[in-house]
Protein backbone atom coordinates (compact mmCIF):
# COMPACT_ATOMS: atom_id res chain seq x y z
CA UNK A 1 0.00 0.00 0.00
CA UNK A 2 0.92 3.55 -0.56
CA UNK A 3 1.85 3.85 3.15
CA UNK A 4 4.96 1.78 3.49
CA UNK A 5 6.12 4.00 0.13
CA UNK A 6 5.49 6.93 2.13
CA UNK A 7 7.52 6.49 5.19
CA UNK A 8 10.42 5.04 3.02
CA UNK A 9 10.63 8.47 0.56
CA UNK A 10 9.84 10.15 3.37
CA UNK A 11 12.64 9.73 5.43
CA UNK A 12 14.84 9.21 2.03
CA UNK A 13 14.15 12.59 0.72
CA UNK A 14 14.27 14.71 3.58
CA UNK A 15 18.07 13.53 4.02
CA UNK A 16 18.86 13.70 0.68
CA UNK A 17 16.36 16.10 -1.47
CA UNK A 18 15.46 18.31 1.25
CA UNK A 19 12.31 17.92 -1.01
CA UNK A 20 8.55 17.52 -0.34
CA UNK A 21 7.95 13.54 0.04
CA UNK A 22 7.11 14.20 3.62
CA UNK A 23 4.01 16.56 2.70
CA UNK A 24 2.99 14.43 -0.55
CA UNK A 25 2.74 11.01 1.15
CA UNK A 26 1.23 12.37 4.50
CA UNK A 27 -1.42 13.88 2.04
CA UNK A 28 -2.54 10.25 0.75
CA UNK A 29 -2.35 8.68 4.15
CA UNK A 30 -5.01 11.06 5.28
CA UNK A 31 -7.55 10.80 2.15
CA UNK A 32 -10.65 9.30 3.24
CA UNK A 33 -12.57 9.43 0.38
CA UNK A 34 -10.81 7.95 -2.92
CA UNK A 35 -12.18 8.02 -6.66
CA UNK A 36 -11.29 5.46 -9.57
CA UNK A 37 -8.34 6.29 -11.76
CA UNK A 38 -8.45 8.40 -14.87
CA UNK A 39 -6.74 5.65 -17.21
CA UNK A 40 -6.95 2.20 -17.12
CA UNK A 41 -4.24 0.60 -15.14
CA UNK A 42 -4.34 -2.46 -16.70
CA UNK A 43 -3.71 -1.42 -20.47
CA UNK A 44 -0.72 1.11 -18.71
CA UNK A 45 1.17 -2.20 -17.20
CA UNK A 46 0.68 -4.07 -20.32
CA UNK A 47 2.20 -1.82 -22.37
CA UNK A 48 5.11 -1.04 -19.95
CA UNK A 49 5.83 -5.18 -19.48
CA UNK A 50 5.77 -5.48 -23.61
CA UNK A 51 8.11 -2.26 -24.07
CA UNK A 52 10.60 -3.28 -21.01
CA UNK A 53 11.53 -6.58 -20.07
CA UNK A 54 12.85 -5.05 -16.92
CA UNK A 55 9.73 -3.19 -15.96
CA UNK A 56 7.70 -6.53 -16.33
CA UNK A 57 9.66 -8.50 -13.97
CA UNK A 58 8.84 -5.43 -11.24
CA UNK A 59 5.13 -5.47 -12.18
CA UNK A 60 5.09 -9.35 -11.27
CA UNK A 61 7.08 -8.81 -8.23
CA UNK A 62 5.85 -5.59 -6.81
CA UNK A 63 2.56 -4.06 -5.02
CA UNK A 64 0.28 -2.30 -8.12
CA UNK A 65 0.18 1.14 -8.55
CA UNK A 66 -2.53 2.60 -6.13
CA UNK A 67 -2.10 5.90 -5.86
CA UNK A 68 -5.47 6.15 -4.09
CA UNK A 69 -7.06 9.22 -5.87
CA UNK A 70 -9.20 11.74 -3.93
CA UNK A 71 -10.77 15.04 -5.31
CA UNK A 72 -12.17 16.46 -2.12
CA UNK A 73 -8.99 18.61 -1.29
CA UNK A 74 -8.34 21.63 -3.60
CA UNK A 75 -4.65 22.81 -5.24
CA UNK A 76 -4.72 25.47 -2.78
CA UNK A 77 -5.18 23.74 0.09
CA UNK A 78 -2.89 20.68 -1.22
CA UNK A 79 0.05 22.96 -1.28
CA UNK A 80 -0.59 24.96 1.63
CA UNK A 81 0.06 21.66 3.42
CA UNK A 82 3.00 20.88 1.02
CA UNK A 83 4.39 24.05 2.47
CA UNK A 84 3.97 23.48 5.96
CA UNK A 85 5.56 19.69 5.36
CA UNK A 86 8.61 21.29 3.83
CA UNK A 87 11.90 20.00 5.42
CA UNK A 88 10.76 18.64 8.77
CA UNK A 89 9.91 15.75 9.88
CA UNK A 90 6.28 14.44 9.38
CA UNK A 91 4.67 14.36 12.80
CA UNK A 92 6.46 18.15 13.41
CA UNK A 93 4.98 19.13 10.36
CA UNK A 94 1.28 18.00 11.39
CA UNK A 95 0.90 19.61 14.25
CA UNK A 96 1.90 23.05 13.00
CA UNK A 97 -0.40 22.49 10.37
CA UNK A 98 -3.31 21.98 12.98
CA UNK A 99 -2.47 24.66 14.64
CA UNK A 100 -2.35 26.65 11.16
CA UNK A 101 -5.97 25.01 11.02
CA UNK A 102 -6.77 26.43 14.37
CA UNK A 103 -6.23 29.88 13.06
CA UNK A 104 -9.78 29.55 10.47
CA UNK A 105 -13.26 30.69 11.39
CA UNK A 106 -14.29 27.33 9.66
CA UNK A 107 -12.58 24.72 11.82
CA UNK A 108 -10.46 23.78 8.54
CA UNK A 109 -7.32 25.16 6.20
CA UNK A 110 -7.92 29.18 6.44
CA UNK A 111 -9.06 30.05 3.20
CA UNK A 112 -7.03 32.40 0.72
CA UNK A 113 -8.07 35.26 2.23
CA UNK A 114 -7.74 34.56 5.66
CA UNK A 115 -4.68 33.47 4.98
CA UNK A 116 -3.88 37.03 3.49
CA UNK A 117 -5.39 38.75 6.77
CA UNK A 118 -3.48 36.07 9.38
CA UNK A 119 -0.46 38.09 11.23
CA UNK A 120 3.20 36.94 10.66
CA UNK A 121 3.69 37.07 14.63
CA UNK A 122 0.70 34.53 14.78
CA UNK A 123 1.80 32.38 12.10
CA UNK A 124 5.24 32.40 13.90
CA UNK A 125 3.45 31.24 17.08
CA UNK A 126 2.34 28.31 15.07
CA UNK A 127 5.47 27.66 14.24
CA UNK A 128 5.92 28.56 10.17
CA UNK A 129 9.17 29.44 9.49
CA UNK A 130 9.64 33.30 8.16
CA UNK A 131 10.28 31.75 4.37
CA UNK A 132 7.13 29.16 4.88
CA UNK A 133 5.00 32.33 5.63
CA UNK A 134 5.76 34.04 2.64
CA UNK A 135 5.42 30.70 0.56
CA UNK A 136 1.42 30.58 2.07
CA UNK A 137 0.95 34.47 1.59
CA UNK A 138 1.94 34.35 -2.19
CA UNK A 139 -0.24 30.98 -2.57
CA UNK A 140 -3.13 32.49 -0.94
CA UNK A 141 -2.43 35.83 -3.65
CA UNK A 142 -2.21 33.75 -6.26
CA UNK A 143 -4.97 31.92 -5.76
CA UNK A 144 -7.24 34.39 -5.63
CA UNK A 145 -5.65 36.35 -8.82
CA UNK A 146 -6.74 32.88 -10.31
CA UNK A 147 -2.86 31.58 -11.18
CA UNK A 148 -3.81 28.51 -9.07
CA UNK A 149 -6.49 26.77 -10.26
CA UNK A 150 -10.01 25.60 -8.62
CA UNK A 151 -9.98 21.23 -8.76
CA UNK A 152 -12.51 21.88 -11.54
CA UNK A 153 -10.06 23.84 -13.50
CA UNK A 154 -6.81 22.05 -12.63
CA UNK A 155 -8.54 18.76 -14.28
CA UNK A 156 -9.03 20.37 -17.85
CA UNK A 157 -5.26 21.81 -18.14
CA UNK A 158 -2.43 19.71 -19.32
CA UNK A 159 -0.02 18.54 -17.08
CA UNK A 160 2.80 21.60 -18.59
CA UNK A 161 0.31 24.09 -17.92
CA UNK A 162 -0.34 23.15 -14.35
CA UNK A 163 3.71 23.22 -14.19
CA UNK A 164 4.11 26.22 -15.03
CA UNK A 165 1.23 27.72 -13.15
CA UNK A 166 1.84 26.26 -9.65
CA UNK A 167 5.69 26.70 -10.12
CA UNK A 168 4.80 30.20 -10.09
CA UNK A 169 4.19 30.09 -6.54
CA UNK A 170 7.25 30.95 -4.13
CA UNK A 171 8.09 27.28 -2.35
CA UNK A 172 6.82 25.63 -4.93
CA UNK A 173 9.17 23.65 -7.24
CA UNK A 174 8.70 21.13 -10.37
CA UNK A 175 9.18 18.29 -8.10
CA UNK A 176 6.11 19.34 -6.15
CA UNK A 177 4.15 19.64 -9.04
CA UNK A 178 4.97 16.54 -10.09
CA UNK A 179 4.26 14.30 -6.86
CA UNK A 180 0.79 16.60 -6.78
CA UNK A 181 -0.02 15.62 -10.95
CA UNK A 182 1.10 11.75 -9.80
CA UNK A 183 -1.06 11.31 -6.42
CA UNK A 184 -3.53 14.33 -6.38
CA UNK A 185 -4.86 14.37 -9.93
CA UNK A 186 -3.46 10.48 -11.10
CA UNK A 187 -1.89 11.84 -14.29
CA UNK A 188 -0.33 9.23 -16.21
CA UNK A 189 2.84 10.29 -17.75
CA UNK A 190 4.86 11.96 -15.17
CA UNK A 191 8.84 11.38 -14.42
CA UNK A 192 10.17 13.03 -11.64
CA UNK A 193 13.69 12.87 -13.24
CA UNK A 194 15.51 14.67 -10.41
CA UNK A 195 13.61 12.29 -7.76
CA UNK A 196 16.44 10.24 -6.28
CA UNK A 197 14.31 7.26 -5.01
CA UNK A 198 13.11 6.90 -9.01
CA UNK A 199 17.17 7.79 -10.15
CA UNK A 200 18.33 4.89 -7.40
CA UNK A 201 15.61 3.02 -8.12
CA UNK A 202 16.36 2.54 -12.12
CA UNK A 203 19.87 1.99 -10.73
CA UNK A 204 18.39 -0.80 -9.09
CA UNK A 205 16.10 -2.22 -11.69
CA UNK A 206 18.96 -2.48 -14.39
CA UNK A 207 21.69 -3.11 -12.64
CA UNK A 208 23.86 0.01 -12.59
CA UNK A 209 26.30 1.48 -10.20
CA UNK A 210 25.60 4.66 -10.93
CA UNK A 211 22.48 7.20 -10.69
CA UNK A 212 21.16 8.14 -13.87
CA UNK A 213 21.72 11.44 -14.58
CA UNK A 214 18.32 13.87 -15.19
CA UNK A 215 18.68 14.31 -18.24
CA UNK A 216 19.71 10.78 -19.02
CA UNK A 217 16.45 9.08 -16.98
CA UNK A 218 14.57 11.55 -18.88
CA UNK A 219 15.75 10.17 -22.24
CA UNK A 220 15.14 6.84 -21.24
CA UNK A 221 12.12 6.79 -20.05
CA UNK A 222 10.66 7.91 -23.58
CA UNK A 223 10.05 4.21 -23.63
CA UNK A 224 7.55 4.46 -21.34
CA UNK A 225 5.10 7.12 -22.57
CA UNK A 226 2.31 7.69 -22.00
CA UNK A 227 2.48 5.27 -18.39
CA UNK A 228 5.75 7.18 -17.09
CA UNK A 229 4.12 7.82 -13.38
CA UNK A 230 3.22 3.87 -13.39
CA UNK A 231 6.90 3.48 -13.93
CA UNK A 232 8.08 5.53 -11.84
CA UNK A 233 5.98 3.89 -8.95
CA UNK A 234 7.71 0.34 -9.46
CA UNK A 235 11.05 2.03 -9.82
CA UNK A 236 10.18 3.91 -6.34
CA UNK A 237 9.09 0.13 -5.10
CA UNK A 238 12.28 -1.12 -6.30
CA UNK A 239 14.34 1.15 -4.29
CA UNK A 240 12.39 0.29 -1.35
CA UNK A 241 12.79 -2.99 -1.75
CA UNK A 242 16.70 -2.94 -1.84
CA UNK A 243 16.76 -1.14 1.39
CA UNK A 244 19.16 1.95 2.20
CA UNK A 245 21.95 -0.89 2.40
CA UNK A 246 22.26 -1.57 -0.76
CA UNK A 247 21.08 1.92 -2.86
CA UNK A 248 23.41 3.76 -0.29
CA UNK A 249 25.99 2.38 -2.09
CA UNK A 250 24.98 3.33 -5.53
CA UNK A 251 27.62 6.37 -6.71
CA UNK A 252 26.25 9.33 -8.03
CA UNK A 253 26.13 10.31 -11.97
CA UNK A 254 29.01 10.00 -13.84
CA UNK A 255 30.52 13.06 -14.73
CA UNK A 256 31.46 14.07 -18.48
CA UNK A 257 34.58 16.03 -18.59
CA UNK A 258 34.18 18.97 -20.97
CA UNK A 259 37.09 19.21 -23.32
CA UNK A 260 38.19 23.11 -23.40
CA UNK A 261 40.04 24.12 -26.45
CA UNK A 262 42.29 26.87 -26.39
CA UNK A 263 40.85 29.15 -29.66
CA UNK A 264 43.97 31.50 -29.98
CA UNK A 265 46.14 28.08 -29.50
CA UNK A 266 44.31 26.31 -32.04
CA UNK A 267 44.69 29.06 -34.96
CA UNK A 268 48.38 29.21 -34.24
CA UNK A 269 48.56 25.26 -34.98
CA UNK A 270 46.88 25.25 -37.99
CA UNK A 271 48.48 28.54 -38.62
CA UNK A 272 51.74 26.15 -37.95
CA UNK A 273 50.59 23.30 -40.18
CA UNK A 274 49.73 25.50 -43.26
CA UNK A 275 53.01 26.86 -42.98
CA UNK A 276 54.17 23.69 -42.60
CA UNK A 277 53.28 22.12 -45.69
CA UNK A 278 53.96 25.27 -47.73
CA UNK A 279 57.35 25.23 -47.12
CA UNK A 280 57.32 21.02 -48.17
CA UNK A 281 56.06 21.60 -51.39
Amino acid sequence: MIGNLSADSRRFSIAALNSLTVMVFGIMCSMKETTPLPFDLAVATAHLAACDPCLAKLIAELIPFEPEIDHNQSPYEALLEAIAYQSISGKAAATIFARIKALSGNGGVPTPQEMLKLSKPKLRKAGLSGAKISSMKDLAKKTIEGIVPTHDEALKLSDRELVERLDSVRGIGAWTVEMFLIFRLGRPDVLPIHDLGVQKGWSVAYGKKHQPRPKELLKFGERWRPYRTVASWYLWRAFERAGYAATNKIKKPRVRRRVRVNLKRLKMALANTTRGKKNSR
